[in-house]
């Protein structure tokens, strides 16, 4: 299974800040296994949304320069509110540090004001072709991916069909 959590960017502060939505539909797969009495956002996932940000963050305003980003380290993560079905988790995600290879962040997700979701954490970055220059190509091909989805990520239009907070 693969995650993209992030259905709208709503505003970039280049290596900054970011904020942006998630809208939770009963349409989610894991939805039917958590719980199916009462369907919730499970807390990983909701974390997972904040690192994608992140992520996003680091992309645009590095100009794409690494294919991949990924979690190293989180700390001091905290749940509050249940996030539902039909209820949007807009997060925000503040750059506090960038070396070389790894960035720390503070990160919030909250629904309709109320927190869900907390944490401070680390993302690392590099190129596959760094490592072996066989996947160079690969490099390319995950960068126009991203490229791509950030085009549809960043739409105005989708902020006004309501399909994002």
């Amino acid at each position: 299974m693969r995650f993209n959590l992030i259905d709208r960017i709503l505003a970039v502060q280049a290596g900054q800040s970011l904020k942006a939505v998630k809208l939770l539909t009963l349409g989610e797969e894991y939805l039917a296994d958590h719980f199916p009495a009462f369907p919730v956002m499970p807390g990983v996932l909701m974390l997972q949304t904040l690192v994608e940000a992140g992520a996003w963050l680091l992309r645009l305003s590095e100009d794409y320069r690494h294919s991949m980003i990924v979690l190293r380290e989180t700390k001091n993560v905290k749940y509050g509110t249940f996030m539902e079905p039909g209820r949007p988790l807009v997060v925000t995600v503040e750059l506090a540090e960038k070396g070389d290879r790894q960035a720390a962040f503070r990160g919030k997700g909250e629904v309709e004001g109320n927190s869900a979701v907390s944490a401070r954490f680390v993302l690392e970055r590099y190129n596959l072709g760094d490592r072996d220059p066989r996947l160079a190509e690969l490099d390319k091909r995950l960068v126009q991916h991203y490229r791509d989805l950030a085009v549809v990520l960043e739409r105005e239009e989708l902020q006004g069909a309501g399909l994002c907070a």
